[in-house]
């Protein structure tokens, strides 16, 4: 079993950056493979990014490429999400998720684990 705890959400300012940060426990079998995905109110879940924890291989969103960056730390088992240049379209609920592979997918039904959220809400 995978536990994800997303963490660093925030009001920001547009212009202004944030870091969001998923603690991952279990199996790292289980979690070779992160996403973010966010929800913003009264729209679908979109695929922000995505990770190879073994590889570094790395997938972006092309409204984030450029603005986002995801990043891992094995040893610390967190992953990390810095934003930049935020923007008010990038207000949303932000999540985490996990599965086993070797592929960014950006797919949030192919994910089998995911964590609570963390609300990111930039001003204009």
């Amino acid at each position: 079993q995978v536990q994800l705890v997303e963490s660093g959400g925030g009001l920001v300012q547009a212009g202004g950056s944030l870091r969001l940060s998923c603690a991952v426990s279990g199996p790292t079998s289980n979690s070779n493979v992160m996403g973010w995905f966010r929800q913003a109110p009264g729209k679908e879940r979109e695929f922000v990014t995505a990770i190879v924890r073994s590889s570094g291989s790395t997938n972006y969103a092309d409204s984030v490429k450029g603005r986002f960056t995801i990043s891992r730390d094995n040893a610390k088992n967190t992953v990390y999400l810095q934003m930049n240049s935020l923007k008010p379209e990038d207000t949303a609920d932000y999540y985490c998720a996990a599965r086993r592979g070797l592929l960014t997918y950006s797919v949030g039904n192919l994910y089998t684990y995911w964590g609570q959220g963390t609300q990111v809400t930039v001003s204009s």
